[in-house]
């Protein structure tokens, strides 16, 4: 729809500057690199949004929301106070930091190094990547919901569907190839620890997740969100929660990261050497609302780039039979289902439609009562 923009003849037509800015396949580190000072009007927040109120976390009863460190190293003593620590961050805020997750320090930085070489690339190479087709195992874009989205996040993205089916390395781009391989290794390894501790919180046998194949699929999200010239008139990523099982998420040491909390938006703090591991919307559906998947966001910065790698756990678009509805084992008549039963592909289908419009998707799927 053309808008006559206020002060200004030339009528406002959004999906015109919305396509110009997809076919020019050079992301928002394009824009950044063109020198543009304001931000081009597909990234401003409506006046409604900016208007919310928007509130960063105080508690009048002074008792401090945080995100918890859980020390993996526990494992080898006491595995019931890792189980308890897991089981309350997964209960209450869905979000906790992990150190000593046995991946060394040196793959977490070669991995982060390598989403700023990927994304630093001269546009012409990182075009050939380019893409919005939803079964591409490899791509590069910016903002999957572009089209549907009530304004554009700053942010830049290459994606790659890690598994189930083993990726063949020649896919991804040269220059972070090797890397991505090794932390997809090492990042599949400690997911499985994390869904053997996930079940055991949920009172059931160690391996009761893995055996719904939650831990059988992921991706890796090499995000980019660079310097932002007006930061307080967009968002690095919109509120949502994830449309996965779990999501692992490295993140580099400029921060940004917010969860919402009881009393408003709190930081989630980096920590170096930690992971930061949240409950998903799937992994809240199966559990019939045991465990939360909270939604969270990324500022923008003028500070940048800041550089992250999310891993989600999940079968994406894999062709699967496998239904997914609450454990049988966590039900009763006291707690009967809150979901009805749904396909993944369904889920994500509906998840990709709706964009990240500040709405959990699972309200879609709960049944009425």
């Amino acid at each position: 729809m053309d808008v006559a923009v206020a002060g200004n003849s030339t009528p406002y037509n959004r999906l015109q500057e919305l396509k110009a800015f997809d076919e020019s396949k050079a992301g928002v580190k394009g824009l950044v690199d063109s020198g543009i000072t304001k931000l081009p009007k597909i990234f401003v927040r409506p006046p409604e949004d900016l208007a919310a109120a928007d509130p960063v976390s105080d508690n009048p009863a002074g008792a401090q929301f945080t995100i918890p460190v859980i020390d993996l190293d526990g494992l080898t003593g006491e595995r019931s106070g890792v189980v308890a620590g897991v089981r309350r961050a997964a209960e209450t805020m869905g979000f906790f930091q992990v150190v000593n997750h046995g991946i060394p320090l040196k793959v977490l930085e070669e991995t982060m190094a390598a989403v700023h070489e990927f994304h630093e690339l001269p546009q012409e190479l990182k075009a050939e990547y380019y893409s919005r087709e939803q079964m591409k195992k490899v791509k590069y874009g910016s903002n999957f919901d572009l089209y549907q989205s009530k304004y554009a996040n700053w942010r830049d993205t290459l994606f790659c569907v890690m598994g189930p089916d083993p990726l063949d390395p020649q896919e991804l781009p040269p220059i972070c190839r090797d890397v991505a391989m090794e932390y997809s290794r090492q990042v599949q390894l400690l997911g499985r620890v994390l869904f053997g501790l996930l079940s055991e919180a949920l009172g059931l046998d160690p391996d009761h997740l893995e055996g719904m194949d939650c831990a059988k699929g992921h991706s890796i999200l090499f995000h980019y969100y660079p310097s932002c010239p007006e930061p307080e008139l967009t968002m690095g990523t919109t509120r949502h929660s994830d449309p996965d099982f779990l999501t692992i998420l490295l993140q580099d040491h400029i921060g940004g990261l917010q969860v919402l909390g009881p009393y408003g938006w709190v930081d989630v703090p980096p920590v170096p050497g930690a992971l930061v591991v949240n409950i998903g919307d799937l992994l809240q559906l199966i559990s019939n609302d045991k465990f939360k998947s909270v939604e969270h966001r990324v500022l923008a910065n003028r500070i940048g780039p800041r550089v992250s790698v999310a891993c989600f756990f999940t079968l994406h678009l894999y062709p699967t039979t496998r239904i997914y509805g609450p454990i049988k084992e966590l039900l009763s008549e006291e707690k009967p289902p809150v979901y009805r039963e749904t396909s993944l592909k369904d889920f994500i289908a509906y998840y990709d439609n709706k964009g990240l419009d500040g709405n959990s998707a699972l309200d879609h799927f709960m049944i009425s009562r």
